[in-house]
């Protein structure tokens, strides 16, 4: 495969007569970016050979491609963030990283950016501004969008470059980022590489559009097209571009004509691509038309060529002989499970001064304000939370305090807003996204899952996010207003989960979360908005995570509960005040007080544990599954678990209250107790 793409490279003379002229170019940029295309050409050459050596494991193709990849990268400064895929190894080499860390990054070596990881380009290097995609594609487009939000905020005349393929223009975070740029000016440059190919599927099988700059268009988008392997074409266009945008803000989209000579990777190949499209590109080679333009030219002089060709292979060589002789990785379980999360240096404020009694709801308006107050690059975002002060009136009044610049109402777009978070904080800012109801997070969940939670155990990188979950049943919402999702999010490594019961714990806690700089999933349950009240701190306090608390002490029976799920117990345990009980409420979940749990079960003998979130694969199987493991010795009975049925969550008042655990608990209490 290798030697048959490479003869049709060099046995053909007959070259694409493609427009070099007419620039204004000196000739001292001409050579440089030549040697900018012929360095990740040539490491490319060499990579494929590693490959069928089984030195490297999988290998994407740019090659035909480089001219997009240099090109862009030459246009912008080395401030600017860019954001590229599998077949943009120019954009790597264009900002000079060190070949040999690109090499042991493709080797799983621990030198890499991913510590062996991940593979191949999921990765970035915040000391080059390049942030690595994910195999999900999609978010990275709004990712760019919150990093140009950055920018904004912080007076930055800083372009924001962001790849995607022709494929990825299909994708619904590929629209949501679109339309979100557009609406908020933000200078982001889109980059849609057509090549042609989704894997096998041809473009005429992907979308109907004659050009994919037209979906620019239909979101008020200034669109061009480029030939994308002309690297004078490229460069040129993108530097005026990319000059405009940094006097007026906003984002602009290019589709750049390409093809796609190689296989989706290398074990694909390329049969289903005719041989005459294949030969048709292969006379629009970008290295080598613009080669040949420049010794026609007498710019490069075949001297020249062959001094710039040896300096490349001997650095590629030098430096893969040192990637080469660094040794595997080695497993450390301690290392591996550390790097999970940003070591967070957890401050205490201490809760001081007067006490008001306030309503829960009351409690999570003034932990935001409080914050918002303290962290001046502290953005929240959600829809209908500017003016309006969001649905359940916790930001009311925050727009006068602190402007729309940081209070920002956003278009129904989840998966991009969540994204967009993501780009604020690989950009020095923070951001708290409020999720109008817990339910709609599933429209945000793969960026959750996939970029914010592994983020930092991939390439170090932290996720400075929290995400506000109204949640919960018992007001006759139905399905998709009422339920208490925290199991999609407690297995994922990498995300916290916090659901506090009390206003007291929920302002403290809320702090607390915006201070870590990990990505925090925080559930407000919506039954007790206004239902809970408590003395709470007027002034800013914190309370740590992991830490239950112990509500009431007692010798019969470990109660373990979170949420709404911690006021039925109380009101069980009133309702028959013979009961000895610990009650323990977890208050987070993600980490999780096993210690207090296992303490007390060995107090006690007996473990029951209520979830209002149905009763499969939930906290509760997870907290009966540890202490089985951890405790068996102590028990005196099964542990039991309490929650809602194994259905969705019903609208009927009398149905609602029937899937609800309320009074199922306080019989399996009973029963247990007789066990």
């Amino acid at each position: 495969m290798f030697l048959s793409f490479r003869y049709i490279y060099t046995s053909l003379t007959n070259y694409h007569n493609m427009h070099y002229k007419g620039h204004i170019l000196d000739k001292a940029t001409q050579l440089k970016l030549y040697q900018q295309l012929l360095k990740p050409r040539l490491i490319e050459e060499k990579m494929l050979i590693l490959l069928r050596q089984g030195k490297i494991s999988k290998w994407f193709s740019g090659i035909g491609q480089e001219a997009i990849s240099v090109g862009v990268t030459a246009a912008l400064s080395d401030d600017d963030y860019i954001l590229p895929m599998h077949r943009n190894l120019g954009v790597f080499t264009s900002r000079n990283m060190p070949l040999r860390r690109l090499f042991a990054q493709w080797q799983g070596k621990k030198s890499g950016y991913t510590k062996g990881r991940d593979r191949s380009f999921h990765f970035g290097a915040k000391e080059h501004k390049i942030v690595g995609m994910i195999s999900h594609l999609g978010p990275q487009l709004g990712v760019a969008d919150g990093i140009a939000l950055a920018n904004l905020l912080q007076k930055k005349q800083s372009v924001t470059a962001v790849f995607t393929g022709e494929g990825g223009t299909s994708e619904g975070d590929f629209h949501e980022a679109l339309n979100l740029a557009a609406v908020w000016d933000l200078p982001v440059l889109f980059c849609i590489e057509n090549n042609r190919y989704g894997l096998s599927t041809p473009a005429h099988e992907q979308y109907r559009c004659e050009n994919l700059a037209d979906k620019g268009v239909g979101y008020g988008i200034e669109s061009h097209i480029v030939d994308g392997n002309n690297i004078i074409e490229v460069f040129d266009k993108v530097t005026q571009i990319c000059r405009e945008m940094r006097k007026t803000p906003r984002p602009v989209l290019i589709e750049f004509k390409t093809f796609r000579m190689r296989g989706h990777e290398e074990a694909s190949g390329t049969k289903y691509v005719p041989q005459q499209l294949l030969e048709k590109w292969g006379k629009k080679d970008p290295l080598l038309n613009y080669e040949q333009y420049l010794i026609g030219e007498k710019i490069l002089t075949p001297h020249l060529k062959e001094t710039f060709r040896t300096q490349v292979t001997d650095e590629i060589e030098e430096n893969l002989k040192e990637a080469l002789a660094e040794d595997d990785v080695v497993f450390n379980e301690d290392t591996e499970l550390k790097d999970v999360f940003k070591e967070c240096d957890y401050q205490e404020y201490k809760p001081t001064g007067v006490r008001n009694k306030i309503r829960f709801v009351d409690a999570i308006s003034q932990g935001l304000r409080q914050s918002m107050e303290k962290h001046r690059q502290l953005v929240i975002m959600g829809q209908d939370i500017a003016d309006y002060g969001g649905v359940f009136k916790i930001t009311e009044g925050f727009v006068d305090a602190f402007g729309k610049d940081r209070v920002r109402n956003t278009p129904i777009c989840e998966s991009a807003v969540v994204s967009l978070a993501m780009g604020l904080s690989i950009n020095g800012m923070k951001a708290v996204v409020e999720m109008q109801f817990a339910d709609f997070v599933s429209t945000g969940f793969n960026p959750i899952v996939n970029y914010l939670a592994k983020v930092h155990y991939r390439w170090g990188e932290n996720a400075d996010v929290v995400i506000r979950m109204p949640c919960g049943g018992g007001m006759g919402a139905g399905p998709f207003h009422s339920q208490t999702n925290e199991a999609w999010f407690t297995k994922t490594p990498g995300l916290k989960v916090v659901y506090p019961a009390f206003p007291f714990d929920a302002k403290g806690m809320l702090i607390s979360a915006i201070n870590d700089p990990n990505p925090v999933l925080f559930f407000e349950h919506k039954g007790l908005y206004r239902s809970s009240y408590q003395e709470v701190p007027v002034d800013y306090y914190s309370l740590p995570f992991g830490k239950a608390a112990l509500l009431k002490e007692g010798e019969a029976i470990t109660i373990v509960s979170y949420g709404l799920g911690v006021h039925w117990v109380l009101e069980a345990l009133e309702q028959n005040p013979g009961i000895s009980a610990d009650v323990l409420d977890l208050r987070s979940l993600q980490p999780l007080d096993t210690k207090a749990i296992y303490s007390s079960v060995k107090k006690t003998g007996k473990l029951i544990i209520l979830q209002e979130d149905s009763i499969f694969g939930g906290m509760a199987s997870d907290i009966s599954a540890l202490v089985m493991e951890n405790c068996f010795e102590y028990l005196d009975a099964p542990v039991k678990r309490v929650a809602s049925l194994q259905t969705p969550i019903p609208f009927a008042k009398s149905l609602e209250e029937n899937y609800l655990p309320k009074e199922r608990f306080i019989k399996e209490l009973l029963k247990l107790l007789a066990y």
